[in-house]
């Protein structure tokens, strides 16, 4: 395993751009908010020549553990506990706070090795904030501006040496390509729990509140069969009309960004509440870009009629989104654990048919059958020619029609094909591209 680097502090003193910043992205959401880191975020980042999983936590609060802030705490602890290193910031434009010392004799008892950063230390108006940092008792502290850039250079190559031996499975490490999964859905539809189950430990912030999660979460799981998954859990997706303020506008473009960055998604759904519009916008917004999926049905044991709520999913699904026909759906219920054996191996088949390659021999067999079956219509009183059909790519499936005056042809007479296509060579549930290229007649000016 990649050694961990967690970056630790109270809300508000740069994690998040610090973070971004060694990673060279803007892998965190960063706003000038407290409190908008809630789950710990991870990438990999190359510092020094060392590879290192950073982990970026929300702002260490002192509260109840039945509270949120309290919740949050117990994660950020349950980083710290794994860290080979722990990088404490503080605010040196701000100066030591009551809450500094307090997290600093915190972080002391979990006995993790320590480097103390001063952030926002640009100008010299932060030096004496700086020089103040020494009372916490984590040795020299070193002074950095994440948001300008300065002294980066400095904590990379102090991080590279505090760091135990390079390992080698260091070197190995990402030989195996894992499968991307997003697990998107509306607020509140237990993604996150969905997400803890499968890794079998409290990964992610969960509660009754809706819009717990903010960022898109990506964490590495191996399969029973050692396949590698990186599993990406989202923000909650509301209609358009009523995502309100730039932080929700920012946790939605991060959840619609991890979609498109997807191999297979998985469409959570409250099975108590049923299908609503705004899932069949998310499914939609799936097909669009070209990502397959699987559609799982949450909460399903509290659900009374079963098989009356599974007809009527279905029934829906085949009405509202007939260009994604015969996508798989699975019932679990995240918070017990039920079903949920049978989710990745749905996610797996879903993944081969999204990445399924059809022979040329076969598929202007299957052309030739399509046509003969139901000829081309007329267009403008005479009857298009449809000579071949070629697979142009998988991720999704692609084919590509040829023949005289072929992107003429009807959407009905495309559905058609695509239904065909679909039936003959068992691609259920991933979208199908079929485009349409006619001939030039060299004889037309």
């Amino acid at each position: 395993m990649l050694p961990v680097v967690v970056i630790a502090g109270r809300p508000n003193v740069g994690k998040s751009t610090l973070f971004n910043r060694l990673v060279g992205r803007r892998a965190a959401l960063v706003a000038d908010t407290p409190g908008v880191t809630r789950d710990r975020k991870e990438a990999e980042a190359m510092l020094r020549g060392r590879r290192v999983r950073l982990v970026d936590t929300a702002g260490l609060e002192e509260a109840a553990a039945e509270t949120l802030p309290g919740r949050v705490r117990a994660l950020a602890a349950t980083a710290v506990a794994g860290a080979d290193l722990v990088v404490f910031v503080v605010d040196a434009r701000a100066g030591l706070t009551p809450a500094d010392r307090h997290f600093a004799q915190w972080l002391r008892r979990h006995d993790r090795p320590i480097l103390l950063v001063a952030n926002k230390a640009e100008g010299r108006s932060a030096n004496a904030a700086v020089l103040d940092a020494y009372a916490l008792g984590l040795g020299e502290p070193l002074a950095v501006s994440a948001e300008h850039g300065e002294g980066i250079s400095n904590l990379m190559a102090e991080i590279a040496d505090r760091l135990p031996a390079a390992a080698d499975d260091e070197l190995t490490e990402g030989d195996d390509r894992p499968l991307k999964l997003a697990i998107v859905g509306r607020p509140n539809a237990g993604k996150s729990t969905l997400l803890n189950r499968l890794l079998g430990e409290e990964r992610m912030l969960t509660g009754p509140e809706p819009g717990l999660t903010r960022d898109a979460i990506s964490v590495l799981l191996r399969d029973a069969d050692g396949t590698p998954i990186e599993l990406v859990d989202t923000a909650g997706l509301r209609k358009r009309a009523r995502v309100t303020g730039d932080l929700e506008k920012m946790s939605t473009g991060a959840a619609i960004g991890a979609l498109k960055l997807a191999e297979v998604v998985v469409l959570v759904i409250d099975a108590v509440d049923g299908l609503h519009d705004q899932d069949l916008h998310i499914a939609q917004l799936i097909e669009r870009e070209g990502r397959t999926m699987v559609l799982v049905l949450n909460k399903w044991d509290a659900v009374p009629e079963r098989t009356a709520t599974r007809r009527a999913v279905t029934e829906r699904l085949e009405e509202s989104l007939a260009q994604m026909k015969g996508i798989e759906l699975v019932t679990v219920s995240a918070l017990t654990g039920a079903g949920l054996e049978r989710l990745l191996p749905a996610v797996r088949r879903a993944h081969a048919v999204w990445n399924t390659r059809v022979p040329t021999a076969e598929l202007n067999r299957w052309f030739e059958q399509a046509l003969a079956r139901h000829p081309p219509p007329l267009v403008d009183g005479r009857r298009l020619k449809l000579r071949y059909v070629t697979e142009a790519k998988a991720r999704p499936p692609t084919f590509i029609v040829f023949g005289t005056r072929a992107e003429r042809i009807p959407e009905d007479y495309r559905r058609y094909l695509v239904n065909s296509l679909r039936e003959a060579f068992t691609l259920p549930g991933t979208p199908i591209r079929l485009e349409l290229r006619g001939t030039k007649n060299p004889f037309v000016e």
